[in-house]
């Protein structure tokens, strides 16, 4: 075992005394997609969107329902849902209930109601994610009417006419070779292809900013990762500045998930993507200080590499 992987599990070893004795909480999320289509799944042409209510409903086993909450898609279309406690789930659902601002028309109709799955039980938490939840407009878009509204083929086909007979073929005419094309250069390599994780160390270092993708050192915590974020840090506060924190559980989760977020820009194998680094961040900020330092500990194991992946950073030109 190496030196990196004794300071994930002493490190772990810590977390786990500091959180013990805390009491327990259940979370529940999901997305909710725009279905341009009304064709009842997810297609390329669906995305995120914002202001959707979202209904859970919790029934007995005679069909009664024991619980109800309601909440509503942020600007990245997640929704989150905190319960004190551990209370059953099983048998709980969640679907679109209505649409609210910022749903631009696409709040008419909703999809089919998805069941919640218990994605992991740790130290009396529990975890519950849905899969995603469809909102409809009024009508399909007009690119998606070819595809949902195909031509139905003609009942008596019109069979093409007989191929003309020509009396006598032309006399074929023998082409020269082609000259051999020069062997093609090899292809340079392709960084964001690769597995690459890099500490927050090296995301502060000025030979590695041209490695910066989609935010810049100034942009806002806010604007990278919600309002959630903005009312914790404040609206002022940049990712230059988020990855300097230090000596606090929620510095420390903001340091981490900065990292996390750059590196989900960089490498298509870093273990999260953009989209599900901000959702931690969020489901972290949203509940309890142990998931705070749970969340920083899954990132600072992602950041460090997960005990296979190396930072493929070079010195920019």
């Amino acid at each position: 075992m190496d030196l990196s992987h004794n300071l994930l599990f002493f490190l772990f070893l810590i977390l786990a005394s500091a959180i013990h004795g805390i009491r327990g909480d259940a979370m529940v999320s999901g997305t909710v997609f725009c279905d341009q289509c009304k064709d009842g799944q997810r297609s390329v042409f669906d995305y995120p969107i914002y202001g959707i209510k979202v209904m859970m409903v919790c029934a007995d086993s005679n069909g009664q329902m024991t619980m109800s909450r309601e909440e509503t898609t942020n600007w990245f279309g997640n929704y989150v849902m905190k319960f004190d406690g551990t209370p059953d789930l099983s048998n709980c659902y969640a679907q679109v209930s209505s649409n609210g601002e910022g749903s631009n028309g696409c709040g008419v109709g909703a999809g089919p109601a998805q069941k919640l799955r218990l994605m992991f039980r740790l130290f009396d938490m529990e975890i519950y994610n849905v899969d995603s939840l469809l909102s409809q407009p009024a009508e399909p878009m007009s690119f998606c009417q070819r595809s949902t509204n195909p031509v139905p083929a003609p009942l008596n086909p019109v069979k093409p006419p007989p191929a003309l007979v020509s009396p006598a073929a032309p006399p074929r005419f023998k082409l020269p070779p082609l000259p051999k094309l020069p062997p093609l250069p090899p292809m340079p390599p392709l960084p964001f292809l690769e597995a690459s994780a890099c500490t927050h160390q090296n995301w502060t270092m000025a030979e590695y900013k041209c490695y910066w993708r989609a935010v810049n050192p100034d942009t806002k915590v806010g604007v990278a990762f919600g309002l959630v974020a903005a009312r914790r840090y404040g609206t002022d506060m940049t990712l230059w500045q988020a990855l300097q924190g230090r000596g606090d559980p929620y510095k420390t989760l903001l340091r981490e998930g900065t990292t996390a977020l750059l590196n989900s820009y960089n490498s298509l194998q870093f273990p999260f993507n953009a989209l599900s680094v901000v959702t931690h961040m969020n489901w972290a900020l949203m509940g309890s200080q142990r998931a705070v330092l749970l969340t920083a500990l899954r990132f600072i194991r992602a950041n460090y590499g997960s005990g296979h992946a190396t930072c493929k950073f070079t010195p920019c030109k």
